[in-house]
């Protein structure tokens, strides 16, 4: 089934957005009553039509830097609504687009020939970037033919606000500012470094540029174009959502999270699979990811570190975890290293969230975790007579 998007709703949504950028209220559903309810009056009192403007950014769940001075958010001066917008052409973001729809791939394929260094470049750069931890191997070897190499110079634009999005793009190396029009002026909301990636939005969501980017250094991009984004990026995304979704809320550590937050978990999930026998972390590693069991069984060995220099000083099982339980939070807790290995007891799949994900989608969870240290302490001092393990 196609969703037609409603004439003007975009437009309302991101005029909606920017307001939330710059203001960053405690109480996001006060502050949109105080916005809509202000916005209609404007519209009375203005005879305005029915199509509202203003322009909204927002990439990638990465907090903004914005300009604002921390003044009162209800101060009147401080919060306008957007003006009337004028009248787009009709554009291809108006397609109705629904990844859910499983139909025949019939787009031919996209390949750009790339030199081995280049290639090396491109891998390295796609590393960390989210939206492509969802693909299997070979729907990645296919975006990365499908990439083209894009050279800046300081202050090229590589999107502009209102623009049709054509182009996703992943940053090599360069300095990018992100601007949005604000009244008339464009206004800096943040900033990319030398690494991320930029104008997903519009060709997920089927809506105009939402900023502009503007090159402050000399850099080097990776462009994906849109058919090959939609196709493979978008619905893999959809894929994974959909499986996952109901087993995130059986979890008992998630159920306190909101509907909202469970989805951006969702959203940045990997999968990993161990053989039987298989050792998945290792006491005394440095910790990077935290794991939820999906499938299978997965057994905890500890050795004592008070006795690592005998001889006799054998791995003993601490506890197992089967589906929906999980492991690998305590060295993320106490930034430690690993407490104790994990091996699969028989073939084992496990979602993964790494350190990153973890601190920023995570935090409301942590005590939960903290209290869990009680609980295996009692353990280490039945196996070895001493809960210093963990504290030292």
């Amino acid at each position: 089934m196609s969703i037609e998007i409603p004439v003007g709703l975009t437009e309302l949504l991101q005029g909606y957005t920017v307001e939330v950028l710059r203001q960053r209220p405690s109480d996001l559903v006060e502050f949109a009553v105080q916005y809509f309810t202000r916005l209609r009056e404007t519209r009375i009192q203005d005879g305005a039509s029915n199509k509202s403007g203003g322009k909204g950014v927002m990439f990638d769940g990465e907090p903004m830097q914005t300009d604002s001075n921390g003044e009162d958010e209800d101060d009147d001066s401080d919060f306008e609504p957007p003006p009337p917008r004028y009248s787009r052409r009709a554009s291809v973001c108006a397609e109705a687009y629904n990844p859910d729809e499983e139909e025949e791939d019939t787009e031919p394929r996209v390949v750009h020939p790339k030199t081995d260094e280049q290639r090396c470049r491109l891998q390295e750069a796609c590393r960390d970037i989210l939206l492509f931890k969802t693909l299997d191997p070979e729907q990645f070897s296919e975006v990365l033919d499908a990439m083209f190499e894009v050279l800046v110079q300081p202050q090229d634009h590589v999107i502009d606000q209102g623009d049709d999005g054509d182009n996703f793009y992943v940053i090599e190396r360069g300095v990018y500012d992100i601007v949005v029009q604000k009244d008339g002026a464009g206004l800096c909301v943040g900033q990319y470094d030398n690494k991320g990636s930029f104008g997903e939005l519009a060709l997920m969501y089927n809506t105009p540029r939402a900023a502009t980017i503007v090159a402050t250094t000399e850099g080097s991009l990776w462009g994906l174009d849109r058919n090959t984004f939609r196709r493979l990026i978008v619905k893999a995304n959809a894929k994974k959502r959909r499986m996952y979704e109901t087993f995130i809320e059986s979890v008992p550590l998630l159920k306190s999270l909101e509907l909202s937050e469970r989805m951006k978990i969702v959203d940045v999930l990997g999968l990993k699979q161990f053989a039987e026998g298989e050792r998945i972390i290792m006491q005394g590693d440095m910790a990077d990811c935290f794991y939820i069991v999906e499938s299978g069984d997965v057994k905890i060995m500890m050795k004592s570190k008070t006795k690592k220099d005998q001889q006799d000083n054998a791995e003993v099982e601490i506890t197992r975890c089967s589906r929906g339980q999980y492991f690998g939070e305590l060295a993320l807790v106490t930034n430690k290293p690993r407490a104790a290995s994990a091996y699969a007891v028989d073939d084992v799949k496990c979602l993964v969230i790494d350190v990153q994900a973890f601190e920023r989608l995570l935090g409301s969870c942590k005590e939960i975790m903290k209290r869990n240290i009680a609980h295996y302490e009692e353990q280490l001092v039945a196996l070895f007579g001493s809960s210093m393990d963990l504290r030292d």
